[in-house]
C-alpha cells in the first residue's frame, strides 16, 4: 500500500514539474505576480503622497488667534500661509478642483470666547469655518492635517468650539459638487469592475470557441471549408465578443443599480450618474474596442493550448493584469494627462474610462484609444489567421 501512494505521488509530482508551463503558472507565477502587484501599489501609494507633498497649496486664515498660529506656521508640506479675511467669492472659486487653496475662518475674539464658554451657555460655541474641496487630494490632506490639529487642541481644553457646524441647511464646507465626487468615486472603482466582466465574459467564451473545438476535433471541419482564414479569425472575435458584451451588460447593471445602496452604507455620499448622452456613446464605443481586442488576445492564447484547461491556465496571467491596471486607475492621481500612455493596449481603456467617468476625457484620447484598440484588434487578426494557416499549432504536431 505504501509503495501505490508513492507512485502516485511520484506521477502526481512529475507531471507538474516536468511540464513547464504548468509549473511557472501553479507554482512560479502566482508569488511573482503577488510580489509585483503589491511592490507596485506600495510604491504608487508612496508617490501619490509625495506627489501632494511637493503640490504648493495655499491655507487662508481668517482672524488666526494665538493660541493655534503656531500649528498653522508649522504645517508640513509645501504650504503657504496666508493670513487675510476672504468672502463668498474666494469660496466659490474652490469648486474648481484645480485650486489648491484651503480657507479657515475663526471667529472674532476666538480665544476669549473660548476662555469664557461653558456647555450650560444657552448660545452656540464658536465655530471654526473650513472650506475645502475634497476632490483635489493636496488640499483634502491639508484640510484633513488642520482637522486633526483642530480637534486635539479642542479636546485639550475641554470641548469648547466646533468645527464646520452648519448653522443653516444652505451652508457648505466641502466645494466639490455632487457630480464631482460622484465622478471621483465612479472613476476609481468602476473602470476595474468593467475591464474583469469584459475580460471574463472573452475568456469563459473563448477557451470553449477554440481551444474547446480542438480538443473536441471539431476545428479540423471549419478549417476545410471553403472561406478565408481571415474571415474564421474575424467571425470568431466578434462573435466571442458579441457574447462577452452581453455578459458584462449584466453584470454592468447589477453594478450600477447597487453602487448608490453600497457606498451609501459605507457611510459614503450618494452616487449621481449625470451624464451626457454622448458621454454614454463614448463609453460604450470604449467598452465595444476593448471587447474587441480582449477577444482577439484570448483567441490567440485560446489556438495556442491544447485544449480547455491548458487555455484557463494561458489566459490566467492575463487576468492578473486586467486587476494590475484597475489598481493603477485607482491609485493614479492624473488620469487625463499624457495622451500617449493611450496608446497601451488595455491601460489605455482603463485610464480613458476613468477621465471619462470624471469628466476630464478629451476628444483626442478617446480617438486616440478608440484608434489602437481598432489597430491592435486588426493585428490579431492577422496573426490568428496566420496561425490557422498553421497545421503544427492547430494540431498540436
Amino acid at each position: 500500500m505504501k509503495s501505490n501512494v508513492l507512485t502516485i505521488i511520484k506521477k502526481e509530482f512529475d507531471r507538474v514539474f516536468r511540464d513547464r508551463q504548468l509549473m511557472f503558472t501553479t507554482i512560479i507565477l502566482p508569488g511573482l505576480l503577488i510580489y509585483l502587484i503589491y511592490s507596485f501599489m506600495g510604491t504608487s501609494a508612496n508617490k501619490m503622497v509625495q506627489q501632494n507633498r511637493e503640490e504648493s497649496v495655499t491655507v487662508q486664515v481668517d482672524n488666526l488667534p494665538q493660541s493655534v498660529a503656531q500649528s498653522f506656521n508649522a504645517l508640513s508640506g509645501n504650504v503657504t500661509l496666508n493670513q487675510s479675511a476672504f468672502g463668498q467669492a474666494e469660496i466659490d472659486a474652490l469648486k474648481d478642483k484645480n485650486i489648491n487653496t484651503v480657507l479657515v475662518r475663526f471667529p472674532s475674539q476666538f480665544d476669549e470666547r473660548v476662555s469664557v464658554y461653558t456647555t450650560a451657555d444657552s448660545t452656540p460655541a464658536p465655530n471654526i469655518e473650513i472650506y475645502y474641496n475634497s476632490t483635489n487630494e493636496a488640499t483634502q490632506r491639508i484640510y484633513s492635517i488642520i482637522c486633526g490639529a483642530l480637534g486635539g487642541y479642542e479636546e485639550s481644553i475641554g470641548n469648547r468650539f466646533d468645527i464646520n457646524r452648519a448653522d443653516s441647511p444652505d451652508m457648505r464646507f466641502n466645494q466639490a459638487d455632487d457630480e464631482q465626487v460622484s465622478g471621483q468615486i465612479l472613476g476609481r472603482m468602476l473602470p476595474m469592475l468593467i475591464l474583469i466582466m469584459l475580460f471574463s465574459g472573452v475568456m469563459a467564451t473563448a477557451q470553449n470557441s477554440i481551444a474547446g473545438e480542438k480538443e473536441r476535433g471539431t476545428i479540423a471541419t471549419l478549417l476545410v471549408t471553403p472561406m478565408h482564414r481571415s474571415e474564421l479569425a474575424f467571425g470568431k472575435i466578434v462573435a466571442i465578443s458579441g457574447i462577452s458584451l452581453l455578459c458584462a451588460l449584466s453584470s454592468f447593471i447589477g453594478i450600477v443599480l447597487s453602487l448608490p445602496n453600497m457606498i451609501g452604507g459605507m457611510g459614503g455620499a450618494g452616487v449621481s450618474f449625470n451624464y451626457a448622452t454622448s458621454e454614454y456613446v463614448i463609453l460604450l464605443a470604449i467598452i465595444i474596442s476593448t471587447v474587441l481586442i480582449m477577444a482577439a488576445v484570448v483567441s490567440i492564447l485560446s489556438t495556442l493550448a491544447k485544449d480547455v484547461k491548458n487555455a484557463a491556465s494561458l489566459c490566467m496571467p492575463l487576468m492578473i493584469v486586467m486587476v494590475f491596471l484597475g489598481i493603477i486607475s485607482m491609485l493614479s492621481n492624473d488620469v487625463a494627462g499624457n495622451t500617449a500612455m493611450y496608446l497601451i493596449p488595455f491601460y489605455n481603456s482603463t485610464i480613458a474610462m476613468t477621465a471619462l467617468l470624471q469628466h476630464e476625457l478629451a476628444l483626442v484620447n478617446v480617438v486616440v484609444t478608440i484608434g489602437a484598440n481598432i489597430f491592435y484588434t486588426a493585428f490579431a487578426v492577422w496573426v490568428l489567421t496566420k496561425m490557422f494557416n498553421n497545421e503544427k499549432v492547430m494540431f498540436n504536431r
